[in-house]
């Protein structure tokens, strides 16, 4: 890798300083469109999304990725997108070989990773691989645990072949990749990702939705010296579990929560937020969903 690419992307780590990211506006997956907002019973929403609402906590969000230090790069409307296309996280999984273009599990998401490989490489960052059907994999599903070793969960969205691609294309570098099983809870229909239920906040510590992980998770994060903080579970539904680490012990968490936010302030951690009840709450993606980083120091 030559240093002008190295400057451009990494991947492997989820708590470093973010230096630069991909968003996906409302404005550019449509939420203004009536076509498209027609669908949002079928695709989960809790009610039709309200465009310019919407788009001002996304404004607001990109605000504050912005004074983190973040370069915010914005994915362009496309007509195949969906409302979902927001949930920028999902679609691709940054390296430091180059983003693998995910196949997700939900149907109506097919397309947006080969949307992030034709933006990304108009950009100079390259596609390392894509994984193919029938493998299926979110990176919603994906945790890096360190740089050598990525924790996947197998659900609804990623399956047992997607893993088995991801561990097929990461063993030669030196990548080991693990499986985590996910609960079924309210079934295929629901957005239960891994990072539903864990977000790293620095190298060893997470936070959690402890009583949903399963056991060997559990004793796969105690193992690798991880202090777990547990959101308060009245915030559940709201999304407590899905923070944003900026790096440099700054977090980015939805305002709603107010309890769990209090619980990572006296944790030591620089919680920042927006509010985010149609934006995140609504579709059921928050600050790590509406996000896709390209680069952290």
């Amino acid at each position: 890798m030559t240093m002008t690419t190295q400057a451009l992307f990494n991947g492997h780590s989820m708590v470093g300083r973010l230096q630069r990211v991909l968003v996906c506006s409302p404005r550019a997956a449509g939420w203004n469109l009536t076509e498209r907002v027609a669908r949002w019973r079928d695709l989960g929403f809790l009610h039709a999304p309200v465009y310019e609402k919407a788009q001002a906590q996304h404004e607001t969000l990109c605000g504050e990725l912005r004074r983190a230090g973040a370069e915010v790069l914005e994915l362009p409307s496309s007509a195949d997108l969906t409302l979902d296309a927001v949930y920028t996280h999902d679609a691709s999984l940054a390296t430091d070989f180059g983003l693998i273009l995910m196949h997700p599990g939900k149907a109506n998401r097919v397309g947006e990773g080969i949307i992030h490989g034709e933006f990304s490489e108009q950009l100079g960052l390259p596609v390392f691989a894509k994984i193919a059907p029938p493998g299926t994999t979110e990176a919603g599903d994906i945790v890096w645990l360190n740089a050598n070793t990525l924790l996947i969960g197998r659900g609804y969205r990623t399956n047992a072949a997607g893993i088995a691609q991801m561990r097929d294309l990461l063993a030669p570098k030196g990548v080991e990749v693990l499986s985590a099983p996910l609960p079924h809870e309210t079934g295929p229909d629901a957005c239960l990702h891994l990072m539903s239920l864990i977000s790293l906040l620095d190298e060893k510590t997470a936070i959690v939705d402890l009583p949903v992980l399963a056991v060997e998770t559990v004793e796969l994060l105690h193992a690798r010296g991880f202090k777990l903080i547990e959101i308060d579970y009245a915030e559940r539904e709201s999304m407590a579990c899905n923070v944003l680490a900026l790096g440099e012990n700054r977090l980015l968490a939805i305002a709603e929560n107010r309890r769990t936010n209090n619980r990572l302030s006296a944790a030591g951690f620089d919680v920042r937020t927006f509010s985010a009840d149609e934006l995140c709450i609504n579709g059921g993606g928050g600050p790590t969903c509406l996000t896709r980083p390209l680069l952290r120091g």
